[in-house]
């Protein structure tokens, strides 16, 4: 899984004001908890928090709070109701030799059957939530298409990663091939 590199600064002030008084700045106050560790509040830059959270893909979060390294995946964002910018990060903290859940990405590979008889392809998964180690983690889920038939889905449960553990349902459906009027003739 990609990495990326955030700085931050540790903040001693807690509460609405302060929170308010950050953002004034062009701050966002952010957390990162978990895992046995402490708890540090500090908060980033909004520009550099951009490159994280506005993009489809799942980072492991290298903090480098005043000096002192946390790793991290982002657990929780929170925005403004009418404004929409981020005005709160949850950062779940990463410890070697501890798994860690995350969302993926999934990424459709192939030409399904199904589509080429007139089918209609409907992804109802962009993300799929698992559980594993560090070192296990995937950039993406790949889920090949190419058997899929018309009126048939994939599952959570049909799709299997080398050392990740699915979080949802098996009955969870990732993607299906409709029928369409055209593909009934």
């Amino acid at each position: 899984m990609q990495t990326i590199q955030i700085k931050g600064v540790k903040r001693e002030q807690f509460g609405k004001k302060s929170a308010k008084d950050i953002r004034r700045e062009n701050l966002i106050p952010c957390v990162i908890y978990g895992n046995g560790g402490e708890t540090i509040h500090f908060s980033v830059e909004a520009a550099e928090a951009k490159k994280l959270i506005y993009t489809p893909k799942s980072y492991i979060v290298e903090l480098n709070i005043d000096g002192n390294i946390e790793k991290g995946v982002m657990r929780e964002t929170q925005f403004h109701p009418v404004k929409d910018y981020c005005q709160h990060i949850d950062f779940f903290r990463v410890v070697a030799g501890k798994p860690v859940a995350i969302e993926i990405p999934v990424s459709i590979v192939g030409n399904s059957e199904g589509v080429k008889a007139g089918g209609k392809l409907q992804v109802l998964r962009r993300k799929l939530a698992v559980s594993g180690l560090e070192e296990n983690l995937l950039d993406e889920l790949v889920v090949d298409i190419t058997e899929l038939g018309v009126g048939k889905t994939i599952n959570v449960g049909d799709l299997k990663y080398e050392g990740l553990t699915m979080l949802q349902p098996a009955s969870t459906s990732v993607v299906a091939v409709l029928a369409t009027r055209q593909s009934g003739k």
